[in-house]
């Protein structure tokens, strides 16, 4: 994704070059002082048909790698551990609702809700409306599948650390893929406008360790 973002920078940046470059010699060239007689022409047939056929093939060329990568993206895996994520009004359900062998081999599953924490409430040095009671932990360097719908309108489940955005609509199961490299904490927050506190539906990851995350899954399981 960082080698796509790359690559289409370069064709945004001389297409933003091209047309400044455009604008400067048109207000330098075509104005009434240094043009007195204007020129009388009504089109240019090699102009039109270089502006509609450049535009297709730099489009091509986008579209190529475009394509690879959506279609990567949506391949199926074998998962690793499945977390079910469901969108309320105005907060985030989860489950790890898969029987995880490597951390445990009951088929009990771990439920909770995620909800905001009023500025109030906030504990030093923490971000204001981005913050959770119940933050997500999950473990690095496994494959994730994320499962997200909604039990009421729709929202939209958007970490761009990760670069996941998915929809989370009613009576629809969507799936996504995830794989974190690295420890820390990611935040994201519901991109959809899904009503008067569509603004207010925060989402944080914790990635920790595969150790850590046997340890922490093993005590839930045991508190619940």
């Amino acid at each position: 994704m960082i080698a796509f973002h790359d690559y289409l920078m370069l064709f945004l940046i001389v297409i933003g070059v091209l047309v400044c470059w455009f604008f400067i010699k048109l207000f330098t060239n075509f104005n009434e002082k240094v043009n007195t007689t204007p020129e009388i022409f009504t089109h240019s047939s090699v102009l039109e048909i270089v502006w509609t056929i450049l535009p297709a093939v730099i489009l091509l060329f986008i579209a190529a790698p475009s394509f690879a990568l959506l279609y990567s993206l949506d391949e199926s895996i074998d998962p690793d551990m499945t977390l079910k994520i469901v969108g309320h009004q105005w907060y985030w359900s989860y489950e790890y609702s898969d029987p995880i062998d490597q951390y445990d081999s009951s088929e009990e599953s771990i439920m909770f809700d995620s909800y905001l924490i009023p500025e109030a409430d906030l504990a030093l040095g923490s971000f204001r409306l981005l913050e959770v009671d119940n933050r997500v932990i999950l473990p690095v360097g496994k494959h994730i599948r994320l499962l997200i719908t909604a039990a009421d309108v729709i929202h939209s489940w958007a970490v761009s650390s990760f670069a996941v955005k998915v929809d989370a609509c009613p009576g629809r199961i969507s799936e996504a893929s995830l794989f974190i490299k690295r420890e820390g904490v990611f935040y994201g927050q519901c991109s959809e406008i899904c009503g008067i506190n569509h603004g207010f539906m925060p989402i944080v990851i914790e990635a920790k360790s595969p150790e850590f995350f046997s340890t922490w899954y093993s005590n839930e399981k045991a508190g619940s």
